[in-house]
């Protein structure tokens, strides 16, 4: 018995011994390393490897190496993959002590993807410890980065910027283009009167001395070279010459972003300008650099994915065949894709007339052409220089711009406003379509102000009396709010608001541009009779965007129809937003009341015989409480009577001391008759 457990303990010790000097599976240690690569964990990489490589390459060398590469090229999505092993190829891998497996390697760059085979080879060797165990290490050599380094060379990559694309109005006329630039800058050797020069230079290009003798200070300037300090666009050309007359100034022409139309059309098409970190991370990793220009407002913002484009890239591999020659291998190329144009409906002719009516009043204008839908201009004033954002504004400009009272950045052409009067034929048509107003029914109204018991102080007031019955026609033509305000309460808050909701209140616009939605009150409710009264003349908490104003007045001229926006230049044209919104024949009476508004009633400001315009106006009194005065905007809605091709809406705010809307139908007819 004692011999037999001796000769068990003997096997069990020999099998022991045997254990001690098994070497891992070549395969196995092959996975292990391709699982360490694709998690890009070089370390653990670098201690797999032989320590003949070793020697050759130092641990940090092979590390950063990879990293560098690897981050420069934008790797990302790695795949390597080995063919596997078959027992016999296994067993000949121990007894001869090397093997060499084929990988297959797939990754993305930034110039597409890369996949290449390449050969890796493992050595069996005894590893220094007491047990004398073996394992498998790899031979790696520079060709496992890619084959075209096996044998030396240098990784280059050629990035193509891609050209933003440009914004056209109808007819192709520029909105923002690239055009011509001129980067400005300095020669130190030059200077003839450095400090003064500075100074000049400093003012012309709005930046301050200081900044001047940063850039002047770099490392790498030297007497000689051209230092360059600004973009300016080409549009500057007094600045460019008065620079130019600067001794040590020099130009060197570029490629800008222009916006040729200025403030006209700024809250428009936005701008571009560099890239915040901020802004950086509101993208995937890698989709811009710190010195990319991006667009910050408008068109330039909402389309940035279209106008960027994309870059084009080059990755090449340089090797050196001796005598100075090189030869260069394309490893990988993606084309570079140019920014697309964006074309608009805007005409870029009406824009600039219509804020140039302005004069630097502060008010908001929507022009379309009434029968297509299509958006001929979008106003807000007063507005910025995109041109100057875009290449860099002084501290004190953008100081100035930011603490103006009247707030040029503020977009008005989206944002939303009180109505007033401007409304009054939108209720009369509600009130057609449900059969409240009857167009030839008089009301008695007695006096200047009426209301209900129970509306406690609050009386709704009209501007002038009449001993006969008001009806329809003499409510449009006199802006009677009385009229309207008894009406709503006629018809109850529920028929009041659908009808407001067939015009398109509470609803986004349908256009591809981000407009605030107009509202019919802070709750989308009218459940309060005073409320109601006043909504129905453009007061109360309703609100309206200037375009949305112009489109409600499109069934009037539709048949009944409302007509869709049409914004983008490839949008159809001539849809229909809501149909059926009235009558064909209630269309029709509103058209005859809105030309009798120009020749009988409240825009006689807006009377040429020989220019026939229709249209309404309208007065937004801007209470902080009731029975206080608070300012007016002014508004007017208007045609040509005959062509009816353009239609205007018109606000302009603390019109009370110009006319009000009076001086704002004014406006809309001379922008009518010069346009047309």
């Amino acid at each position: 018995m004692k011999r037999y457990l001796y000769v068990v303990s003997l096997i069990f010790l020999i099998f022991l011994a045997s254990c001690s000097n098994e070497e891992h599976n070549p395969a196995e240690q092959l996975d292990t390393y391709i699982s360490l690569w694709n998690k890009n964990e070089f370390m653990k990489m670098y201690e797999m490897l032989t320590d003949e490589v070793k020697a050759e390459y130092a641990k940090e060398d092979f590390v950063d190496r990879y990293e560098k590469i690897y981050n420069d090229l934008g790797i990302e999505n790695l795949a390597i993959s080995s063919t596997e092993l078959s027992d016999k190829e296994l067993s000949k891998a121990r007894e001869e002590g090397i093997v060499t497996v084929p990988l297959e390697v797939e990754m993305d760059s930034i110039a597409g993807p890369i996949q290449f085979t390449y050969d890796i080879t493992l050595h069996l060797v005894e590893e220094d410890n007491e047990e004398e165990t073996k394992d498998w290490y790899i031979e790696w050599d520079p060709g496992l980065i890619f084959p075209d380094l096996a044998d030396g060379g240098k990784i280059k990559i050629d990035v193509e910027s891609p050209r933003r694309g440009e914004i056209l109005d109808r007819n192709q006329m520029p909105l923002a283009i690239n055009d011509i630039a001129y980067e400005i800058g300095v020669v130190p050797s030059k200077f003839e009167s450095e400090e003064n020069e500075k100074e000049q230079i400093a003012a012309l290009l709005n930046m301050s001395v200081n900044a001047i003798d940063e850039k002047l200070n770099a490392a790498w300037v030297e007497p000689d070279h051209f230092v360059p300090l600004k973009i300016i666009p080409k549009s500057a050309e007094e600045k460019i010459s008065q620079l130019l007359l600067i001794p040590s100034v020099t130009s060197v022409e570029t490629t800008g972003r222009t916006y040729p139309s200025n403030k006209a059309a700024a809250h428009l098409t936005g701008y571009i300008g560099q890239i915040t970190s901020e802004e950086m991370k509101k993208y995937p990793e890698g989709a811009y650099k710190e010195s990319d220009m991006i667009g910050k407002r408008g068109l330039e913002l909402f389309y940035e994915d279209k106008l960027r484009g994309e870059e084009g890239a080059k990755i090449l591999i340089i090797k050196d065949n001796g005598d100075k020659k090189e030869e260069t291998i394309l490893l990988a190329e993606k084309s570079v894709k140019n920014g697309e144009h964006i074309q608009i409906s805007i005409d870029v002719n009406i824009q600039e007339k219509i804020f140039s009516s302005y004069e630097g009043k502060s008010g908001t204008a929507a022009a379309i052409n009434p029968k297509t839908g299509e958006i001929l201009a979008l106003i807000s004033s007063p507005s910025f220089d995109p041109n100057e954002l875009t290449y860099g504004i002084s501290q004190s400009n953008w100081d100035a711009l930011m603490n103006d009272k009247e707030e040029p950045f503020v977009n008005r052409f989206t944002a939303t406003y009180a109505p007033g009067s401007v409304l009054k034929p939108v209720s009369a048509a509600i009130g057609l379509s449900n059969g409240t107003i009857k167009p030839e029914e008089g009301i008695t109204i007695n006096g200047l102000t009426w209301g209900k018991e129970g509306w406690g102080d609050f009386k709704v007031k009209r501007v002038s009396t009449t001993s006969k019955p008001v009806d329809l026609r003499e409510a449009i033509i006199k802006s009677d709010n009385i009229y309207f305000a008894m009406k709503a309460v006629e018809m109850g808050s529920d028929n009041y608001i659908e009808g407001l909701k067939k015009f398109g209140f509470g609803e986004k616009l349908p256009v591809s541009f981000p407009f605030n939605a107009s509202q019919v009150s802070n709750d989308g409710k009218l459940t309060d009779e005073v409320l109601l009264a006043n909504t129905s003349y453009g007061q109360g908490e309703i609100e309206v965007s200037s375009l949305h104003m112009a489109l409600a007045y499109t069934p009037f001229l539709n048949k009944g129809n409302m007509i869709k926006p049409s914004f983008l230049q490839e949008d159809k044209k001539g849809e229909i937003w809501v149909e059926n919104v009235i009558s064909e024949e209630d269309a029709e009476l509103m058209q005859q009341y809105l030309r009798d508004v120009v020749t009988d009633g409240t825009a006689k400001a807006a009377k040429d015989e020989d220019f026939p315009v229709s249209g309404k106006t309208g007065t937004a009194e801007l209470k902080v409480a009731l029975d206080t005065k608070g300012h007016e905007n002014g508004w007017f809605v208007g045609y040509p009577t005959e062509d009816q091709d353009m239609l205007i809406a018109m606000m302009v705010e603390k019109a009370e001391n110009i006319g009000s809307s009076s001086f704002v139908a004014g406006k809309v007819l001379d922008i009518l008759k010069d346009t047309k």
